[in-house]
């Protein structure tokens, strides 16, 4: 085998090895991907049930409701437009209350109930995470600024 050949060869196991090490990061990735989408976005898209994801939008007043066994709240999240039943079950956090924005995680079971495993309320009256107040933009909900603009007319 000549120079040129090892060296070709080297090359081409190089490339091999290092597509392999890129599939199997892409491959972990793909397991830990989380997708943020509104109420709107999931009635008309649909979401695997199998799948995780990221819910948001604001509380729907009246909605809120405990279970019998004090530990599972089930309340629905709405944009405006659509609005998708959430069951929660652990302990919410102090600023979760009806009319306010709020972010929940987890799947969608096969009744259509949106399961959640976290819940997350926004932590001042007005920081809203840039998913929920593009969401509730575009349904024509948002009455105030948008975080990033605030941020960038802060800036010198």
């Amino acid at each position: 085998m000549t120079r040129k050949r090892k060296r070709l060869l080297v090359v081409l196991l190089g490339l091999g090895m290092l597509g392999i090490a890129s599939a199997l990061v892409l491959f972990a990735f793909n397991d830990n991907l989380v997708f943020f989408m509104s109420p709107s976005d999931l009635a008309s898209k649909g979401a695997p049930e199998t799948r995780r994801l990221r819910l948001g939008g604001l509380v729907e007043t009246g909605s809120v409701a405990r279970e019998a066994d004090g530990h599972t709240i089930d309340f629905r999240i709405t944009d405006g437009n659509s609005a998708v039943p959430v069951v929660f079950s652990g302990v919410l956090p102090d600023l979760f209350r009806e009319g306010q924005g709020v972010v929940v995680e987890g799947a969608m079971a096969k009744n259509g109930v949106f399961r959640a495993d976290t819940v997350l309320a926004k932590h001042d009256e007005r920081y809203m995470p840039p998913e929920v107040a593009d969401a509730l933009k575009k349904a024509g909900h948002w009455q105030g600024e948008h975080p990033s603009a605030n941020a960038a007319q802060a800036k010198p």
